[in-house]
């Protein structure tokens, strides 16, 4: 079964929390603070694996998450990082967030690509002991892990691309020019998967081609099975055109070739724009005005046009040559560029910006605030200088004053994420 999109949420480890330790040994009386910082959370890593030529995988599992780094422990020992989760994907797959459209790797290269970064660890106590506050009881919680909902789109990566209605010869074309087996039948649609081959033109030169499927009038528009392998025309550097020179299925060869390009041209613009060769396919089956009139109307267009019979061979190896050639002069296989994640997108994501929300309901004022959970974990409510910590959070965010802002007087209740305190101005 040939996948060639899927969905799937990538999540990256938390970073552990700080330790909250103190140093005990004999004869050693008030050692100190020693809680160590927690590890680094696991990022989420896209390898390109030529083993794998569809999504298919990720049709059954849509949800990958790294390891947790460890929490810091005493003595100043820091928490071991979590590992990368590797995701392998087929090569030409291209990772787009879900949400905004951005496009954030395109796995061309060998190289691998960090997809969604690991939170750092937080700090252990060992890092807010002062001349004044020698004892603090409280850490800081790990950073999330950055995590996306993503779709993969596989293009592939062909350097030529045989496009052409049902039943023209593609996919005979290809299994004579390269060692590609595709299905080859007389009716229409019987490749329902892009079949790739290597043409080889040389002892040491070679290029890749593809057959591309489904392409009828209203490909563009989804009809057939064309929009669903329109895509993977995009990175080809040359179209190579085939048409039923012959008619004998009834259609005019001059009416075929325009209509492809229009669903070309409609689904990408810059297909329309592609440099392309025209193979005027089944010649032994035409009359020899039918070729003439057809390759005067191709070449009045300034495209190159060649003669062949997919069937017997013939015009098939110099069609291969000039194709060689062509490429030869074009730039090298389109890669897409990632974009950048937006900062303020990156910090509302692992709560750098600080965003809460307050109701009032029965006298009580709820905050909302997601990135204070982790810190909240991490506070000792018994003990003074980790509340002084948490209020000073609650300061520096601006809690504080929204809650004045809004009213509130001194012995009123506050509740964050569960834990109620009362007011104290």
């Amino acid at each position: 079964m040939f996948v060639d999109q899927a969905k799937i949420k990538i999540k990256a480890g938390d970073g552990g929390d700080g330790a909250v330790s103190f140093h005990r040994e004999k004869y050693v009386a008030a050692g100190g603070p020693d809680g160590g910082d927690g590890g680094r959370g696991g990022d989420v890593v896209f390898q390109v694996d030529d083993n794998f030529s569809t999504l298919i995988d990720f049709r059954y599992k849509r949800k990958y998450v790294a390891e947790r780094g460890e929490n810091g422990a005493g003595r100043n020992m820091t928490g071991k990082s979590a590992p990368p989760l590797i995701v392998k994907v087929p090569r030409g797959t291209l990772v787009r967030d879900a949400n905004t459209g951005r496009i954030m790797a395109d796995m061309s290269s060998d190289e691998p690509k960090v997809l969604a970064r690991g939170g750092q660890g937080g700090k252990g106590n060992v890092h807010f002991a002062t001349s004044t506050r020698q004892i603090p009881r409280f850490a800081k919680p790990g950073y999330p892990g950055e995590a996306f909902e993503v779709t993969l789109e596989l293009k592939l990566l062909a350097d030529v691309g045989l496009v052409g209605y049902p039943n023209v010869g593609k996919s005979t074309l290809i299994s004579v020019v390269s060692a590609a087996k595709p299905k080859i039948a007389n009716y229409h649609f019987t490749t329902l998967t892009p079949v790739l081959g290597v043409v080889r033109v040389g002892e040491e030169k070679s290029f890749v081609m593809a057959d591309i499927p489904g392409l009828i009038e209203g490909a563009g528009d989804g009809v057939g099975l064309g929009h669903e392998f329109l895509r993977h025309v995009e990175r080809c550097r040359l179209i190579v055109h085939v048409v039923d020179v012959s008619g004998i299925e009834g259609r005019d060869p001059k009416e075929d070739f325009e209509v492809i390009n229009r669903e070309l041209a409609k689904f990408n613009e810059e297909l329309a724009d592609r440099p392309q060769i025209v193979a005027a396919n089944k010649s032994d089956m035409a009359t020899d005005e039918q070729v003439q009139e057809f390759r005067s109307y191709i070449e009045a267009k300034g495209i190159p046009f060649f003669c062949i019979s997919a069937a017997t061979t013939k015009g098939t190896a110099e069609l291969m040559d000039k194709v060689s050639e062509v490429l030869d002069t074009l730039p090298p296989i389109k890669e897409y560029e990632a974009e950048p994640i937006p900062q303020e997108e990156l910090d509302d994501m692992l709560g750098v910006g600080k965003k809460f929300d307050i109701r009032v309901e029965d006298g009580i004022y709820y905050v909302d605030a997601p990135w204070i959970q982790p810190i909240m974990r991490t506070v000792d409510p018994d003990d003074y200088s980790s509340l002084q910590y948490f209020q000073r959070v609650l300061i520096n965010c601006g809690i504080i004053s929204k809650l004045e802002e809004m009213g509130i007087q001194e012995g009123d209740t506050v509740d964050i994420d569960g834990f109620e305190f009362d007011f104290v101005n």
